[in-house]
């Protein structure tokens, strides 16, 4: 089970840290995605780490503002999100997977239950 978490309102140029946290004991093998969902677009996948060797991937959206990072004693991911622009307006949700899809991105086995993130003065 994935529980994501973090979201609110900020203003542009702002930052917000976005958390995942999982209640499966093995998540230390996992593959972790953070993505997106704004109204009337389709799920952009923003970024990947693999929780067996911290490898990661960007969305071209967000190289370079976003990092993810992981706490495997705490069975956790974090998306830290630096310079939002109103753009990452979005639903965000957390995946996993014990498989990957394109490493280090998961396959589409689990999903959190999404948080909003607002970007706007």
């Amino acid at each position: 089970q994935l529980q994501a978490s973090g979201g609110g309102l900020v203003q542009p140029g702002g930052s917000l840290r976005l958390s995942c946290a999982a209640s499966e004991a093995s998540f230390a093998k996992y593959y972790v995605g953070w993505f997106r969902q704004a109204p009337g677009k389709e799920r952009e996948k923003i970024s990947c780490i693999s929780l067996r060797d911290g490898r990661t991937s960007y969305g071209d959206s967000v190289e370079g503002r976003f990092t993810i990072s992981r706490d495997n004693a705490k069975n956790a991911v974090y998306l830290e999100m630096n310079t939002l622009k109103p753009e990452d307006t979005a639903v965000y949700y957390c995946a996993a997977s014990l498989f990957y899809s394109g490493l280090p991105c998961p396959r589409s086995d689990y999903w959190g239950q999404g948080t909003l993130v607002t970007v706007s003065s």
